[in-house]
């Protein structure tokens, strides 16, 4: 307990440890046994309606109150409450399984008689220091996908005092420990220190992010072993991990106004009837008796029908074949789908396919293209020949051999060709993985060199890309090991070093031959234009490949003395080792080396677009959402994917947005940019921040007028800014796409509400699921409303007629059976209705358009149900009052068989596409009264309704009550049809 704190850990001494660690249990569970059900009902009776539906069911104790059997509230109260119990317990059973299947996992463990079998494709059972790896070059490769999100295989260092023991049970006969810091939630760093005390002098060994084994991730390649750091609540990955917020979406929101409305005039009915009382006797007790009476006004089933919808939209968006492996997180928001107003993107991953193809390798004055690859090793073998003259081979690969050429004043083609593509194979963190029918065997496959086994890994694209087009044959490139080029490793630990942050890779060799020690560096040009030297094409080709859509990298070189190494490697050791403000210490040591280097080339690769991009997006923009690309790539790259992509059509103006530093160059910009029209607009990070900073209400209602704005260069926290201030500003919905090729794959992948395998399901997902959901939820809503105001009417004319007497017009199972199993079955199968077909949908996405308005749930249609059920409501009961002949039972049996018939009528005249289970429902529903009639001989006379005079009389109400509504419906489909009407036929 208390504050997390740094630790010691001894190698086969746990007795020395200085504190007590959690179980290395995984629990992702809300409650536990004894806190479930106390659990579910505070959550469900924190919400007023459902707490005033408790209140009312508790009332019903005091005599004074009662208005009928104890079941008729507390029946209804409870079927609500076992939905969500049975929904919750589901829910809780799932993810204790899951919980269960994790925590029994079952791992070997280090001992002095034996060794620990940690093998590939196991899970990393707790956070762990590398120790050993059983495969011959010394590292191992973890798939961390389910940890960040990212699909690139990570590459993972042992401590390599501990890897040159001859066997892994020596780590227990040898005196080391390891410092670790405190326990963080920081999965892209670590600082920690191993220290091994036996050895002379003793050994000290930084320790990062690359000698670390991280819980949740996977081991892809070889066996290893590692010792224990953190357990349990202390994972990085539960830390991490946060309970899901459990969304309200803005339908839901619509509705609980209108409850609150209805409650307003369950409260007003109440007053009036007491008041036409003149407030007479315990007038406060009457009130209190009519809210019962009333308290139909609010549908207690509401919420339990729109929530089973929602799971039922769930359901059929994740078998939807056409869109397939779609996975529903937020069950709580699928109309949200239909409502979208703004649709923001990020580019590399979402729009594109993070797949790189390499085009271009340019040196300044002469660039080659991928058709020209083989000038490139013509170059090459050219220099191979040239050395192979003038000394004797050593067996290398021709490619390899005499990678190092002298300097010259004035460099020859070839030469410079070779200096470029030697950095490039050096200066990398690309390497090689065997793999046979899907199973990793290193060291087989690298005996035989099998060429059909290899793969290659990276953590960007870029440089595998590359790697393909510049060396080629494999053989130039098949192994990690430094033995395979004629140049010697200085540091282990600084070749290469990866800084993720920076996007740079850099390393430190020495030329066998010759002696010579070269800092190779390569990074994005926003980065190396101020490390190389001065140079009159660096800023004007990155521009024109960035125009291309390229992406560049540049590669730069620099020449050390012995002692400028010398003294580099010891201020590099010692900031290694620091504890406190490591990684500020390693940039400042590394950033004495980054400067005046020699530029040697650029290379460009090509980020593929997704399948169906450009359909998607026009598709999107003809349903009237508009598409904001958020990306870090240069202005000119993002602004050539905005092209090619159709995010900005051919006909529509393009603003660049100029550099703005300060207020008044973002005002002069801003008045620029206004008198504009029609024109997608394209700003850069800064001047976006600048802009936000001194005018961001006036920039945010330009850009919105925009139909299409692209943002480059810009931070994750700026684009999650952008989301939030779309929300405020303009209070429309927006729907972020992300993906899981980035470094916000957490949140994008295993946080999203949504997730999608490709960018063009998009289309089908808000255009038929999203469409369908809020018009289902919709009609839903207001039917179930309109059922309640119904009876809750005939309620009302009946207390009124009698004198405003506080008797119930309907009791025991009537009034419980009229919203369950005589009308339940029939209105909830309207989560199976759709207006037009979904080819139809797909096809004309201006149906889409209708939805932003929210016409189909408004405050036009809800107060269009309400007089539909003041209508049908008073001509039953007042029907019921004419033609009743001598007994009340009589006016019980037609007012209520007239209601049920109204009910299933108007389901039949709301449905718009008929399926066969809401014809099984309506039958169903309609079998059910007519053989429940049989044991309602307490409130319904049973020789009465098989009477004629009952027959035509029921007949006469509910014909005087449905029929104009049928009339009105045909005249408004044939005089102002709905748009989707037009496309039905």
């Amino acid at each position: 307990e208390g504050p997390p704190r740094p630790r010691t850990v001894w190698l086969g001494h746990p007795e020395k440890r200085e504190q007590r660690y959690p179980r290395n249990v995984i629990n992702n569970q809300k409650y536990n046994f004894f806190t479930f059900l106390p659990g579910v009902l505070f959550n469900q009776f924190k919400y007023f309606f459902n707490l005033y539906f408790l209140l009312l069911a508790c009332s019903q104790f005091v005599v004074e109150m009662r208005l009928g059997a104890l079941y008729t509230y507390w029946v209804p109260l409870g079927f609500v409450l076992a939905v969500t119990v049975i929904r919750e317990a589901a829910e809780e059973i799932r993810c204790y399984m899951r919980d269960k299947e994790v925590n029994s996992q079952i791992y070997s463990k280090l001992t002095a008689r034996g060794g620990l079998r940690f093998c590939t494709n196991q899970r990393v059972p707790a956070d762990m220091i590398f120790l050993r790896t059983s495969e011959k070059n010394g590292s191992c490769f973890l798939r961390t996908d389910q940890l960040d999100g990212e699909t690139d295989w990570k590459l993972r260092l042992p401590v390599s005092c501990t890897q040159r023991l001859p066997t892994a049970s020596d780590l227990l006969q040898i005196r080391s420990y390891v410092y670790a810091e405190e326990p963080n939630i920081d999965i892209h760093n670590f600082v920690g220190t191993f220290t091994r005390e036996d050895s002379d002098p003793p050994v000290n060994e930084s320790l990062s992010i690359e000698n670390t084994l991280w819980a949740s991730t996977v081991i892809a390649s070889g066996t290893v072993v590692g010792v224990v750091l953190y357990t349990g609540r202390e994972l990085r990955s539960v830390m991490n991990t946060s309970n899901p917020r459990s969304k309200i979406g803005l339908f839901d929101l619509e509705v609980n106004c209108l409850t609150k409305i209805l409650f307003g005039a369950l409260v007003v009915v109440s007053l009036v009837m007491v008041a036409l009382q003149h407030f007479a006797g315990r007038w406060y007790l009457q009130i209190i008796r009519f809210l019962l009476l009333f308290s139909n006004i609010i549908p207690i089933s509401l919420r339990v029908n729109l929530d089973m919808g929602k799971i039922v939209y769930s359901w059929v968006i994740r078998r939807d074949s056409k869109i397939p492996g779609t996975v529903v997180r937020s069950s709580t928001i699928p109309e949200q789908l239909g409502r979208i107003s703004y649709l923001l993107t990020d580019k590399t991953g979402t729009l594109t396919q993070n797949e790189m193809v390499f085009k271009r390798l340019h040196l300044g004055t002469v660039a080659y293209g991928l058709d020209s690859m083989d000038e490139v090793q013509s170059h090459i073998f050219s220099i191979y020949t040239q050395k192979e003259q003038g000394g004797g081979s050593t067996g290398f690969p021709p490619a390899v051999k005499g990678l190092s050429v002298a300097t010259k004043v004035r460099r020859t083609m070839s030469s410079r060709v070779h200096e470029a593509v030697k950095a490039i194979a050096l200066c990398h963190n690309v390497t090689p993985v065997y793999e046979s029918n899907g199973v990793t065997d290193q060291a087989e496959a690298e005996r035989h060199y099998e060429d059909s086994c290899r793969v290659y890994q990276a953590s960007s694209p870029d440089e595998v890309s590359t790697k393909h087009a510049l060396l080629n044959p494999p053989d130039l490139f098949h192994s990690e090991s430094p033995d395979l080029f004629p140049v010697s490793q200085l540091n282990p630990q600084i070749c290469p070093t990866v800084p993720a942050e920076a996007g740079v890779c850099l390393c430190c060799l020495q030329d066998e031959s010759t002696g010579e020690i070269t800092f190779y560096m390569k990074g994005a040009d926003v980065v190396m234009a101020g490390i190389v030297q001065y140079n009159d094409w660096l800023e004007e080709e990155c521009g024109n490949m960035a125009r291309e859509g390229l992406r560049v990298l540049v590669v730069a070189k620099k020449s050390l003395t012995e002692e400028q190494y010398q003294d580099f490697e010891a201020r590099y050791v010692q900031a290694k080792l620091s504890v406190h403000d490591r990684s500020l210490k390693v940039a400042t040591v590394i950033e004495s080396l980054e400067m005046e280097m020699e530029l040697l080339c650029l290379t460009g690769v090509e980020d593929q677009l997704q399948t169906d991009v450009r359909p998607t997006l026009e598709t999107l923009r003809n349903a009237g959402i508009k598409v904001w690309m958020l990306t870090g790539d240069k202005l000119e790259t993002a602004t050539c994917t905005a092209k090619n992509a159709h995010l900005v059509t051919r006909t529509q103006d393009i603003h660049i947005f100029r550099l703005v530093t300060n207020r008044g160059e973002a005002h002069l910009e801003l008045n620029a940019f206004r008198r504009k029209h029609d024109c997608a607009l394209v700003i850069s990070g800064d001047s976006l921040e600048v802009c936000l900073k001194y005018y961001e209400y006036e920039f945010m209602e330009l850009a919105c007028q925009c139909p299409a704005v692209v943002c480059c260069r810009c931070a994750p926290t700026q684009k999650a800014q952008i989301v939030r201030l779309l929300q405020e500003r303009t209070g429309k919905l927006t729907c972020a796409v992300g993906d899981d090729n980035s470094l916000e794959g957490k949140q994008a992948s295993l946080a999203a509400d949504f997730s999608i395998t490709q960018f063009k399901h998009l289309g089908r997902l808000l255009m038929v699921h999203g469409r369908n959901s809020y018009k289902r939820s919709a009609a839903l809503s207001q039917f179930v409303i309109h059922r309640s105001l119904c009876i809750s009417t005939m309620q009302a004319v009946f207390s009124s007629v009698f004198y405003f007497a506080s008797v119930p017009l309907y009791q025991g199972f009537l009034i419980i059976g009229y919203s369950t199993i005589y009308t339940m079955f029939p209105v909830f199968s309207l989560v199976l209705d759709k207006d037009v077909k979904s080819e139809v949908a797909m096809l004309y996405p201006e149906l889409y358009k209708d939805l932003l308005k929210g016409r189909p749930l408004s405050y036009k249609t809800f107060l269009i149900w309400v007089l539909i059920s003041i209508y049908q409501g008073s001509i039953i009961m007042y029907g019921a009052l004419l033609l009743f002949e001598s007994e009340f039972v009589h006016i019980v049996a037609i007012s209520f068989t007239s209601l049920i018939l109204t009910e299933l009528l108007m389901v039949a005249l709301t449905i718009q596409t008929w399926h066969w289970l809401m014809i099984v429902a309506e039958l169903l529903s309609l079998s059910c009264y007519i053989a429940s009639l049989v044991f309602l001989h307490e409130f319904i006379d049973v020789y009465f309704i098989a009477t004629l005079s009952f027959l035509w009389k029921v007949t006469v109400i509910t014909l005087v009550s449905c029929l104009p509504l049928y009339v009105l419906k045909y005249l408004r489909r044939r005089f102002s049809p709905p748009s989707y009407s037009k496309l039905t036929s």
